[in-house]
């Protein structure tokens, strides 16, 4: 349970059929790097031109979603990989490739570019705001908690405590109830540097990736997916300066800072118990060594005085000292 799992880079079966059929024979099929998920990924190479590959096979994944998502996404003008092939029964999808340049390693390479390509993402979401919802189910309550509860129901068994669950409810019950009114948008969910691409043409400048999860829910949440990213240090002062360009841009009122905090609070509970599961359950222990940052990220919204509730939860049931890297601190 505990051991990396060797990745699986072979080819699915019936490939060669499926690219053969849609006039990608003889291509050159690389494995290339995958998710979280039981999805992988393959770049389709013939002269002049390449795709990629989506394995999402079934019973573990659907690409339905992705497929409907991506469509909704490219009719509003937004750059989501166009749909080349698909063999739904099989979960092979062949997708537009946007090549290498992930918003990540571009500035990780150069931090001068570090400001305008966060504008540049914060300004695709005021887009994507501008638009009605998508016919998505709704990001709700129940979700929410559903969502939370992955912190008490897998992070802290890691690290040997017995917490109080039912109180650890009713906090969250507490801040979460005045977001039940907001307005919806589509919600991305995991809106973040990893999963932004820099296109080298056309009028979009950002391309879209991992968005299948969509809901219809507040506006904040990807706005705290991009600035507490789990997988890159987000300066804490770039953070308030683009949610001020989005406060400005929007015209959002002084409820939309207490929503960010409230959802930065929730996204960060459920990634400390997604990663621990990830190690326990699925075998991939590379994820609990990002937990430190993302306790730092919570311990920042725990701070905002509307998580009052929740911060006294942590505070009676999770010392500091058991704040961290699960692997480490169950040992």
């Amino acid at each position: 349970m505990e051991g990396a799992m060797a990745p699986d880079l072979n080819p699915p079966a019936g490939v060669d059929a499926f690219l053969a059929g849609i006039g990608w024979g003889d291509a050159e099929i690389q494995p290339i790097a995958g998710d979280a998920s039981f999805r992988r990924y393959f770049r389709i190479v013939m002269p002049g031109r390449s795709a990629i590959l989506m394995d999402a096979p079934p019973p573990h994944e659907d690409p339905r979603p992705f497929l409907r998502v991506a469509r909704w996404l490219g009719e509003r003008g937004f750059a989501a990989p166009a749909i080349l092939g698909e063999q739904l029964d099989e979960g092979l999808v062949l997708l537009e490739d946007f090549g290498n340049a992930r918003m990540r390693e571009t500035v990780d390479a150069a931090p001068e570019s570090e400001l305008r390509l966060y504008e540049e993402a914060v300004d695709l979401l005021i887009r994507l705001h501008g638009h009605p919802a998508g016919p998505w189910r709704p990001y709700d309550l129940a979700e929410y908690q559903r969502e939370a509860g992955l912190l008490v129901e897998w992070y802290c068994p890691a690290v040997s405590l017995d917490v109080d669950v039912e109180g650890y409810r009713a906090a969250w019950d507490a801040v979460l109830a005045p977001l039940a009114n907001a307005p919806v948008v589509t919600v991305l969910r995991d809106y973040h540097a990893e999963n932004l691409m820099l296109l080298e043409e056309g009028a979009q400048t950002l391309g879209l990736l991992d968005f299948q999860d969509a809901l219809a829910g507040h506006p904040a949440y990807d706005l705290v997916s991009l600035l507490q990213d789990a997988r890159r240090e987000v300066p804490a002062a770039l953070e308030a300066a683009m949610l001020d360009r989005y406060r400005r841009t929007t015209g959002v009122d002084a409820s939309f800072e207490v929503a960010y905090h409230v959802l930065g609070a929730q996204r960060n509970a459920k990634i400390i118990g997604i990663f621990t599961r990830l190690w326990r359950r699925d075998g991939k222990p590379r994820y609990p060594a990002l937990c430190p940052r993302v306790w730092g990220y919570l311990e920042r919204d725990l701070a905002h005085p509307a998580l009052a509730p929740v911060r006294g939860w942590f505070d009676a049931q999770i010392p500091p000292a058991l704040r961290g890297d699960p692997i480490v601190l169950g040992a």
